[in-house]
């Protein structure tokens, strides 16, 4: 309840102080936007009001690992998030769970985006490093213009696990001010796979609390301040043996800008920013645990970048000078069915300090009319220092000789062509990059991986990380056909991995064992992915999307977490104010899967999908009413992104309901 009124709080304050980032021409070599938000809800989307993971694995980027109902990891190229990069406006936040229960994606809401930004290996590196590229999610705001305020109201029902949603909001802007205002709140019971088997242990509550407002002053200079508060509580998550009782996040900025009036300065922006998120998990509500657990853990970061637009010439620079300062504790204590035995106790994360300071250019410029060129770089300090004596003392058993400090340098290069051919655009690229160990890849004690059943214990004397990329792209346009083929591949040096520890008992009643994270030479990743709009008539099109992943380590061994073909195709009608559509979705015999990293081989399968909408118009008033139904047939079905083989949703009946005024 404190956080809450805190939030509120700052909400009230920004009110009073704040202002509106100027939209800037967006990167042709940005790999994807998609578009979110319910302020302005649109009738194309299939499910309005579905959760941020199911509009970002529309991409033929993205996927997700799914544990449960609730907070999916994303994976960028069939990265994990260790080896990715996930931004809300630029700003770095970190989870606090040792079980990757927390993405940030977790923490904010469809209501608080207008849309999200998706690059592709080194394109991603604007904000730090990343392997396998990036996400910045960007907030939805109103626009300074004519004084009006506009109310809108949001609600939806989901029969596969009576899931209720609700959210309003209200935004207010005049020449020289807005501010927006958004609440959300999802309520979801056990999910049901097909054939009406009720998944135990998937149930989640959330609420979710949005201010974002703006003022003016002069001709060209902006303030902005923006506030999320998100708690979710009695989370579940099947595919592990733990779950969440409590998982919270304050997440705050405050940006200046200047909008200079030379003709080479176009912009300069500087945003401070704050966030402190906990979680907790514990294992209360499952029947016959050996042995009690509560898992809590704890990240603050403060940050701040400061980046420049410039253009001369045919030259459009960017300059972003950018850092951070993220705490990292994790704590598991043990509580014997004995009570006359001592509770144990343990750092998971032994109270990780880390401090980064990075300087990122980039340069894109014409060549001529029918191509650019875009090349960037950057440099970064990476310092850790473990803070925990007891956590550096239990780290120092496996590593005697280990330091509680340790400084990095992070290093990125990237270079892309484009160029347009009449009906015809292609491009091609090439980056390097590195990226230090995680928290749980250096620091991590006795961290269960439920999906291998090895405990895991960090090594800080990892080396960087290292990728040399490569990535191509064609398409062809017309007025009645879009066509594109994407590909990338990734050579990655000192990659991490885990490796078994002989002569160690797990601490994990259960698990087969110990591993510590170490690297292998180098393991390959290759991606290619088609999309196609085919316009039948005026009112109807059709859509398809192909994605294939192959991945494997130095020694042929396959790498877990590659995509099968998978495919999705969609007929869409759209007149006037009625939208309708039907789509399949599905995926090939996942046959090559990595047993050695605990993965085994899922079947194909394929599930069809439908949904119409309608926007009733009343005066100034809006309403728009979708429904539809998804896995129609109600499929049981597995996928190759499925933590322990969790089965997906059966069928679903849904309705979105949103009302604008």
């Amino acid at each position: 309840m404190q956080k809450i009124i805190i939030a509120l709080f700052l909400v009230a304050v920004f009110s009073q102080a704040t202002a509106q980032e100027i939209d800037s021409t967006q990167s042709h070599h940005i790999q994807e936007v998609i578009v979110i938000g319910t302020t302005n809800i649109s009738n194309k989307e299939a499910k309005p009001l579905g959760s941020i993971d199911e509009y970002l694995q529309k991409s033929a980027k993205v996927d997700m690992v799914k544990r449960g109902a609730y907070a999916w990891e994303p994976l960028i190229n069939n990265m994990p998030t260790e080896r990715t990069l996930m931004t809300i406006d630029g700003m770095r936040i970190f989870g606090a769970c040792t079980d990757k229960m927390d993405p940030i994606t977790s923490y904010i809401e469809v209501s608080n985006l207008a849309e999200a930004s998706i690059s592709s290996g080194q394109e991603g590196s604007c904000h730090g490093n990343t392997i396998g590229g990036a996400i910045d999610l960007k907030r939805n705001k109103s626009t300074f213009g004519v004084e009006r305020w506009n109310f809108n109201v949001n609600t939806g029902f989901e029969s596969i696990n009576m899931q209720k949603i609700f959210g309003a909001g209200t935004t207010f802007k005049n020449e020289n001010f807005y501010a927006d205002v958004d609440f959300m709140s999802r309520d979801a019971e056990n999910y049901k796979a097909g054939g009406n088997i009720e998944i135990p242990f998937s149930q989640f509550k959330k609420i979710n609390i949005s201010g974002i407002s703006g003022i003016k002053f002069g001709e060209n200079k902006l303030l902005e301040a923006s506030v999320i508060y998100d708690k979710a509580t009695d989370v579940g998550y099947p595919a592990l043996p733990m779950d969440v009782s409590l998982a919270e996040a304050l997440i705050t900025s405050l940006k200046f800008q200047i909008l200079p009036s030379n003709d080479w300065l176009k912009s300069w922006e500087t945003k401070v920013y704050y966030n402190t998120i906990t979680h907790r998990m514990d294992d209360t509500t499952r029947p016959d645990v050996p042995i009690h657990m509560d898992m809590p853990g704890w990240s603050t970061t403060f940050g701040y970048y400061s980046h420049a637009k410039i253009n001369y010439k045919n030259h459009n620079f960017l300059v972003n000078l950018n850092g951070f300062y993220n705490r990292s504790l994790a704590e598991m204590t043990m509580y014997p069915a004995d009570t006359q035995e001592l509770l144990m106790f343990m750092y998971t994360w032994p109270d990780v300090k880390t401090l980064y300071q990075g300087l990122y250019l980039e340069n894109q410029f014409k060549l001529n009319e029918r191509s650019d060129l875009k090349v960037s770089a950057s440099v970064g300090l990476h310092n850790n220092k473990v803070e925990s004596v007891f956590g550096l003392n239990s780290l120092q058993i496996f590593y005697p000789e280990m330091n509680a400090e340790k400084t990095r340098v992070l290093k990125s290069f990237a270079a892309n062509y484009r160029a347009t051919l009449n009906k015809w655009e292609y491009g091609f690229g090439a980056g390097f990059g590195d990226r230090a160990p995680s928290v749980s890849e250096g620091y991590g004690f006795y961290l269960f991986n439920s999906f291998e059943k090895y405990d895991y214990i960090g090594n800080p004397n990892l080396k960087n990380e290292s990728s040399l990329e490569g990535n191509a792209f064609i398409s062809v346009k017309d007025t009645h056909f879009t066509s594109k083929i994407s590909t990338s591949y990734f050579h990655i040096s000192n990659y991490i991995v885990g490796e078994i520890m002989t002569g160690l008992a797990p601490m994990t009643i259960g698990a087969s064992g110990v591993k510590s994270y170490t690297a292998l030479d180098y393991a390959t990743i290759f991606n290619v992915s088609w999309n196609a709009e085919i316009k039948l008539a005026p009112s109807l099109k059709w859509y398809n999307q192909v994605v294939y992943s192959r991945g494997t380590d130095n020694e042929k061994e396959n790498l877990p977490f590659m995509s099968p073909f998978t495919y999705e195709s969609s007929l869409k009608f759209d007149r006037n104010n009625l939208t309708a559509e039907v789509a399949v979705a599905g995926n090939t015999k996942h046959q090559d899967f990595a047993p050695k990293y605990g993965e085994s081989g899922t079947p194909d399968y394929v599930i069809a999908n439908a949904n119409v909408g309608y926007l009733f118009k009343f005066g100034k008033t809006k309403v728009f009413a979708k429904t539809g139904v998804e896995n129609i047939f109600d499929r049981y079905y597995t996928t190759y992104s499925d933590w322990n083989k969790i089965p997906r949703p059966g069928r679903n009946f849904f309705v979105n309901v949103n009302l604008s005024f």
